[in-house]
């Protein structure tokens, strides 16, 4: 037997043999089976009442691939509109798995990303989430969704700590205040995260009153005239960026000059539409939310893609939108870098294992607890200057330093 093995095969050999070939051949295939470039399906409202922000999201969205190749990472982008319609959500979002889609970036609306989650649990998809405040995203146990935003009461909770530091920078104190929101789904919800988070904050000033407004009002003269009368050091507010027009030129009108305007978490004051009905009526509102860092590379970068991409637009006034949304990309893509795969248990796993020390919204590195949320977000301190939302604080990201009080209305140019 030992002579015959030396001039051939035995059986066993040859079928070992083969095994082995067999193994060789299929390994190649298995390696190009896996893909190169993840499929992200881009849910944002689009159209509808949510579109001036929805189309800002979409924008930070479509500079994302140009900018993340330059990191070494591949995405390809398949954009549905949610219509700012919580079904249309739900339904857009199964169409675009069913299409192909491994991830889904969104969704802005709460209540739209809350039906997403909804569909991705179901498909094992993972949801990288842009914007969307509401605490229950991530207190419901989804396993397959991670959110890169602070929550309600987050950005409350900063925005009025922050207003501390406002004044310690300004040597300017506060004895009384006065809050208006608008009465519409986020204010209402904001204005009960403010009375929550209010007394912890441990700021030296109470707030005389809480007065609510119709946004769809066709002027603010008669909430102005009672702030007016109770004279706070500082008018706190809630808004969207209409109404927000309405309470500077009622105030103008009614020759009410407050040592401050702040915003503890809302737009509104730093939106573009308030830029242009305004002028130099808009600078020196204050802003207290989270914001991209102007000085991390990252977002030299986003910066330097934005500009030939919407010539039109100002990346200085789109940054928390864009920078969300761009986040939320730079998230999946690293995310299927280190997977290898779009295996949706397998990415879902590399996602929520995400340590990201570059990125470019201000804070901590992008880390996710076993909810999902994200916790080292942090909050700037806007103030209008020329008309462009500045970072003023903290110190680290600021480009300028803080003016308070307010200059007066009269004679600004």
């Amino acid at each position: 037997m030992t002579s015959k093995n030396r001039g051939g095969l035995s059986r066993r050999h040859l079928l070992g043999g083969a095994a082995a070939a067999t193994a060789l051949l299929a390994t190649p295939s298995i390696v190009r089976a896996q893909p190169k470039v993840l499929k992200v399906g881009v849910a944002l409202p689009r159209s509808g009442y949510l579109a001036a922000a929805g189309q800002a999201c979409y924008r930070g969205a479509e500079i994302a691939p140009k900018v993340l190749a330059d990191y070494g990472y591949a995405v390809e982008l398949m954009h549905v509109d949610t219509e700012s319609n919580v079904d249309i959500a739900r339904n857009q979002a199964e169409r675009v798995i069913a299409e192909g889609a491994q991830c889904i970036v969104g969704a802005f609306q709460s209540g739209a990303t809350l039906a997403i989650a909804q569909v991705c649990e179901q498909r094992q998809v993972p949801l990288c989430i842009n914007v969307a405040a509401a605490p229950q995203i991530t207190e419901q146990g989804y396993k397959y969704l991670v959110r890169n935003f602070q929550t309600g009461g987050q950005l409350a909770a900063n925005g009025l700590r922050l207003i501390k530091d406002v004044m310690a920078a300004t040597n300017v104190e506060f004895k009384n205040a006065v809050f208006t929101y608008a009465n519409d789904t986020f204010g209402t919800s904001q204005a009960k995260a403010i009375d929550k988070h209010f007394p912890a904050a441990n700021l030296p000033f109470k707030i005389e009153e809480s007065i609510a407004y119709d946004p769809r009002a066709q002027d603010l003269s008669v909430e102005v005239t009672k702030i007016r009368a109770i004279n706070p050091d500082l008018v706190m507010v809630v808004t969207r960026a209409s109404d927000a027009i309405k309470l500077i030129r009622d105030m103008v009108r009614q020759r009410f000059e407050p040592k401050a305007i702040i915003s503890p978490g809302s737009p509104g004051l730093y939106d573009e539409e308030f830029y242009q009905a305004l002028g130099p009526l808009a600078d020196y509102s204050v802003i207290n939310v989270p914001w991209v860092n102007p000085k991390a590379k990252m977002t030299e970068a986003v910066a330097a893609a934005f500009k030939p991409a919407f010539p039109k637009r100002r990346f200085a006034v789109e940054g928390f939108n864009v920078g969300f949304t761009f986040e939320a990309m730079l998230i999946a893509a690293d995310g299927f870098k280190r997977a290898g795969t779009a295996d949706g248990p397998e990415l879902m796993k590399a996602i929520r294992a995400t340590d990201l020390a570059e990125h470019v919204m201000i804070g901590g590195p992008i880390q996710f607890d076993d909810t999902g949320q994200n916790n080292n977000i942090g909050s700037a301190v806007l103030q209008n200057r020329d008309r462009t939302p500045t970072v003023v604080l903290p110190e680290s990201a600021a480009t300028m330093k803080p003016v308070l009080p307010m200059p007066p209305w009269k004679g600004r140019t």
